[in-house]
């Protein structure tokens, strides 16, 4: 597989999956993460230990090297309490894969060139054998906005949209900057939360706090608009929901 996929595979493999095997044409979601850990041999290690309870079908090493720790057809423990549009449960339908880096909590870093090369030729081949839709290449913290900030406002998502990896808006970012921080009237909120339902956060609808919303509007801010995360809808915001939901 790796001659045909161009890569640096290697199986390594972790006990945490679920039996039995599923169907190819459940795998409907691509679901990327970062590790959130200090040292990258911790991250493997955690990954692979079975009192974690934790695993992901990928991992990419800072060097490029891919790991496979769990066959795509059996279900890997990447995504927890998630939700998409109509989905709910997203270990069940998608392939996860970790990116080493240690995140928000331990020092975030821009993640490894060599990293992204290899996630490209990953994604590519994945998307193509299990014909999976270009939307549904998705962050961890799109699916769990309420507890989740990885692979964070340091992914390059647009450089993977430029490949047809994933979905970003086509809007020029310096024009629409001119919006930013401009008050929403009340019903442009109301247009801004149905726009994010409309792109799939479906946790919006459940939303009754603020805190809530202001997370899930993060998680939409990390993903479309990654300079500012302050969770506040503006137009800036509401002109890319616009732009995404169409």
């Amino acid at each position: 597989m790796s001659l045909k996929m161009g890569l640096n595979l290697t199986n390594y493999y972790s006990i945490n999956f679920t039996i039995p095997k599923r169907s190819k044409n459940l795998i409907k979601f691509i679901i990327i993460h970062y590790t959130g850990m200090k040292k990258e041999s911790e991250a493997i290690k955690r990954l692979c230990d079975s009192e974690s309870q934790v695993s992901s079908h990928y991992f990419i090493k800072d060097n490029g090297e891919i790991l496979n720790l769990v066959p795509d057809l059996y279900e890997a423990w990447h995504a927890g309490k998630s939700s998409w549009k109509n989905f709910r449960s997203i270990n069940k339908n998608s392939i996860g894969i970790e990116v080493n880096n240690p995140g928000h909590y331990h020092v975030y870093k821009e993640f490894h060139s060599k990293q992204i090369i290899s996630l490209i030729k990953l994604l590519k081949f994945l998307k193509k054998k299990y014909n999976i839709k270009t939307q549904n290449i998705l962050g961890h913290s799109d699916i769990a906005p309420l507890r989740k900030k990885d692979p964070g406002e340091k992914f390059p998502w647009n450089k993977l949209a430029k490949k047809n990896l994933c979905k970003f808006h086509s809007l020029n970012e310096k024009k629409i900057k001119i919006y930013r921080n401009l008050k929403l009237e009340s019903f442009e909120i109301k247009e801004l939360l149905v726009n994010l339902n409309k792109i799939g956060y479906s946790d919006i609808k459940k939303s009754h706090t603020n805190k809530q919303r202001e997370l899930i509007i993060k998680a939409f801010q990390r993903r479309y608009r990654q300079d500012l995360i302050n969770g506040k809808p503006d137009k800036e915001c509401l002109l890319i929901s616009k732009n995404l939901a169409k």
